[in-house]
């Protein structure tokens, strides 16, 4: 998801910050082929990503095929967790996003999951809504 946001960035013009381990950062080569206008940086403390942060978006830590690898991922993320304290070190009109299905205790807590900031289930019904005119645009000859 990180580098399909980095490309958005780029596009629509907004700032986007990754936090992520160094081993699960975007490769060098993709952020330089950004170009020079992308507003896309990299860090590793979610706190200083959280901090001026519209959107704390996360997604799931182990995607299929990865299973293999689970428990050194989630070891490895835990600290990038979408919790209450996290929460707190964004400004008080942050959002909370997951494009699901989520890990509910890995990736994000079901406080931040199902609480007042999170704008997740209106995520996957408008999501929904685009899947839908998809679909129709390729059924209409």
């Amino acid at each position: 998801m990180g580098r399909s946001w980095a490309w958005a960035a780029t596009r629509l013009g907004f700032e986007l910050v990754i936090s992520a381990p160094k081993a699960y950062q975007p490769p060098a080569e993709f952020l330089e082929r950004l170009g020079n206008g992308a507003s896309v940086s990299v860090t590793e403390d979610p706190v200083e990503a959280a901090w001026n942060a519209d959107v704390l978006y996360t997604d799931t830590w182990v995607s299929m095929g990865q299973e293999a690898d689970a428990a050194r991922r989630i070891q490895d993320l835990t600290p990038y967790q979408v919790n209450a304290a996290l929460l707190a070190a964004a400004p008080a009109h942050a959002v909370v996003m997951h494009c699901l299905p989520a890990h509910r205790g890995q990736e994000i807590t079901d406080e931040l999951a199902d609480g007042e900031r999170s704008i997740i289930f209106q995520q996957a019904e408008n999501r929904l809504h685009a899947q839908k005119a998809i679909l129709v645009q390729l059924m209409v000859d």
